[in-house]
């Protein structure tokens, strides 16, 4: 079979039912497809519909109106080369919970000033080069060591480690790319398993803050440039890649990669990312490359 559709539970708690399996294969069969019998991935959790006959977006249009409105994630791609060789992940909000700049903001007491801008750059509203030089400037002279006691504030987001552990074990590099600051990629790097890292850089002298970040800023186009440069280096082109992020400085970089993901991504982001995760973990991009559920490493 050429194509495949992969649906994905929102959660371990909330299975969906063979029934909906069932409707779907009907709905393909009506529209003209050959479908294989269903592939449990994880059984009641993740599943694999194989198909022929049927272009990819015509199946995205014959399987949408059954999908509406159910807490299912789901994949249409060609079935060859589904499995990617490197991952590109973002960090804030995406690989763990927090905008660590605006944890910073917080403790300083100007939480909703920098919290505003970083809205409206996520959402696409502001260049975020910009966006985050205005943000930097106003963190002139904190002290380092605030950094230090923001470092216990983050947490991985479910399926992060997972997602990570999973793709290094069958040989896939991995590389965290982001838009947040080197002093916190590194920590998360190590706690996750990335293979690197790359982010921006705060500039610090006489261990304070001096409201600037190293140029070039690592934004929307670098990080475009950061996943071609890592392919090159791999050996492959960006078809093999898994991307993944939820604002808009991550839209060139998912656009281009073969499985680009929005993880509950803000609007611009959703609308155009070919594959979305808005309603489970990490792990449904694993179950979106065809990896089982007693594949997984953690």
């Amino acid at each position: 079979m050429f194509n495949v559709l992969t649906l994905v539970a929102g959660s371990d708690t909330a299975p969906f039912e063979t029934s909906t399996v069932e409707t779907l294969q009907q709905a393909l069969t009506a529209a003209g497809a050959a479908v294989a019998a269903p592939d449990w991935l994880a059984k009641g959790h993740a599943c694999d519909l194989a198909f022929d006959n049927l272009e990819i977006e015509a199946a995205r249009q014959t399987v949408g109106p059954h999908l509406s409105g159910l807490a299912i994630d789901h994949a249409l791609q060609k079935a060859e080369g589904r499995r990617k060789a490197l991952l590109v992940a973002d960090m804030e909000s995406t690989i763990i919970a927090q905008e660590m700049i605006d944890e910073l903001a917080e403790v300083l007491g100007i939480g909703p000033k920098i919290a505003e801008i970083t809205k409206r750059a996520m959402a696409g509203e502001l260049a975020f080069e910009d966006s985050l030089r205005s943000r930097v400037a106003l963190l002139k002279d904190v002290p380092e060591a605030h950094l230090h006691g923001l470092s216990k504030l983050m947490t991985l987001n479910p399926g992060a480690r997972e997602l990570v552990q999973t793709m290094r074990a069958h040989s896939a590099h991995t590389a965290l790319v982001s838009g947040g600051f080197t002093f916190f990629t590194s920590q998360i790097r190590d706690l996750c398993g990335f293979h690197e890292d790359r982010a921006n850089e705060l500039v610090i002298e006489d261990g304070r803050l001096t409201g600037r970040v190293t140029e070039p800023i690592l934004g929307r186009e670098a990080k475009q440039e950061a996943l071609e440069d890592l392919a090159r280096q791999q050996g492959i082109d960006s078809q093999a890649v898994c991307a993944v992020g939820d604002g808009a400085n991550d839209l060139a970089m998912l656009t281009v990669a073969g499985l680009g993901a929005a993880y509950h991504g803000k609007a611009v982001v959703r609308e155009a990312a070919a594959f979305q995760i808005d309603h489970g973990d990490l792990s449904a991009l694993l179950y979106f490359q065809g990896y089982r559920r007693e594949e997984f490493k953690s």
